[in-house]
């Protein structure tokens, strides 16, 4: 965020003096309530420092989550370098075009729609060989004619090549049928651009991209490395899939 000085100008950092503390209390009161920090200074001095409320522990963890951030985030590293990282970190991450991303927490509804979907597909999956799996679940996606894979954590996946594709860690290392993304603000450009065509060059069949907010699935059915079906399914419809015969699921039953 650039601040406000007092005559509505905006500033690149986060030190400013008090009388624009006092012209724009609220602009900086949200600013720090948003977990943000600003110096306050007077007659050319520092003085105060405006922090969020926290806990001591809520302090650490925060701190420690904001420094990995600016460790790993955004950075480009080699395949080799990535599983390294994260065998040594407790953070959720992604590998993505050679570039490493930090995931942050699901909100409650992300949660739900991801339970109900889950419930769905587990419930046609009986007796067909297939699993679905839910995140945290690492996936690594080999794309055709790219040297290193990505790796991702899909917020939904169907997998029917799982008894041949685990490896001895008890990893899988298949490529999945079904892949099912929510969109987050944080996530909405990646998850309906680079993953999309992670997915499609990778051999997925079949993408789902569900969007809370619009209340809408679009679903991608992909062949020969391609798109090859796309349509988009509103709350009051019911979403078929394109590569599981009778896979339905009501709009109504995905979104709470």
């Amino acid at each position: 965020m650039n601040d406000i000085d007092n005559e509505g100008h905006q500033k690149s950092n986060n030190i400013i003096t008090a009388t624009e503390l006092k012209s724009n209390l609220g602009t900086y009161l949200d600013y720090v309530i948003d977990n943000n920090e600003v110096v306050i200074t007077k007659n050319g001095k520092k003085a105060v420092r405006l922090t969020p409320y926290l806990t001591d522990s809520d302090r650490y963890f925060l701190m420690k989550e904001k420094a990995l951030d600016y460790q790993y985030g955004g950075k480009k590293v080699s395949y080799e370098e990535f599983r390294e990282i994260y065998e040594k970190s407790d953070m959720r991450m992604e590998f993505i075009n050679g570039e490493i991303v930090l995931l942050s927490s699901p909100s409650i509804i992300h949660q739900e729609i991801s339970g109900n979907l889950y419930v769905g597909c587990k419930e046609y999956l009986k007796g067909k060989g297939c699993k679905v799996f839910y995140a945290p679940f690492d996936v690594h996606f080999r794309k055709e004619g790219f040297k290193d894979p990505d790796v991702m954590q899909p917020d939904l996946l169907v997998a029917c090549d799982v008894a041949e594709t685990t490896d001895e860690k008890g990893r899988y290392m298949g490529t999945p049928v079904l892949v099912i993304e929510i969109l987050s603000p944080s996530t909405r450009s990646k998850d309906m651009v680079d993953k999309l065509n992670t997915f499609m060059i990778s051999g997925v069949r079949e993408f789902w991209i569900v969007d809370p907010d619009q209340e809408i699935i679009v679903v991608y059915g992909f062949k020969d490395l391609d798109i090859d079906h796309f349509r988009t399914y509103r709350k009051q419809e019911t979403v078929r899939s394109y590569w599981f015969p009778d896979l339905e699921v009501s709009g109504t039953l995905i979104f709470p």
